[in-house]
């Protein structure tokens, strides 16, 4: 096996999510959470750019990382006071999740060991134009993505309303 560059940078980026995604998951600060989980999604943009999805990988960062991560943290930030730890976790339920995490992984290697790798064969990048992106982002046909976009803005805002409700009826 050839260890190329793209290889290093793939297992890194693979590292880095891995760290990031634990440390989301077992920190006790809910904003440190949150900042790991930008971490997370930046790293997520790697792939992307590394794949040369170019246009991907920057609607991750903006949209993701910038969006969706200040308005975690905008909310955490309404909702909670400065000093606010998560609750130490009870026994029953950390081997509930172990399991599921345990049962996941055997699922996730028993599949890739099923699954034949085949090469792909060499495919030129096709040009495509603004206007095309824009037109196929606003459709609503198959492919159209402004649908999802819309509920999950309109999920965030309810979720906006509601941490605003709570911090109120402080």
């Amino acid at each position: 096996m050839d260890i190329s560059l793209e290889t290093i940078v793939f297992f890194a980026l693979a590292a880095f999510i891995a760290v990031f995604s634990v440390l989301t998951v077992t920190t006790r600060r809910i904003v440190r959470a949150a900042t790991f989980l930008l971490f997370v999604l930046l790293g997520t943009a790697g792939f992307y750019f590394l794949l040369g999805y170019t246009f991907l990988g920057a609607v991750q960062i903006m949209v993701y990382a910038g969006g969706i991560v200040v308005l975690y943290v905008f909310s955490i930030l309404l909702t909670s006071g400065e000093g606010d730890r998560a609750q130490r976790l009870k026994r029953s339920r950390f081997v509930a999740g172990l399991g599921a995490t345990l049962a996941g992984a055997v699922i996730v290697l028993f599949i890739t060991l099923k699954h034949k790798f085949v090469a792909a064969a060499t495919v030129t990048p096709a040009e495509l134009s603004f206007d095309l992106i824009g037109r196929q982002m606003l459709s609503s046909e198959k492919y159209g993505y402004l649908l999802p976009f819309e509920a999950v803005s309109v999920l965030l805002l309810a979720c906006i309303v509601g941490g605003l409700l709570i911090a109120r009826k402080r």
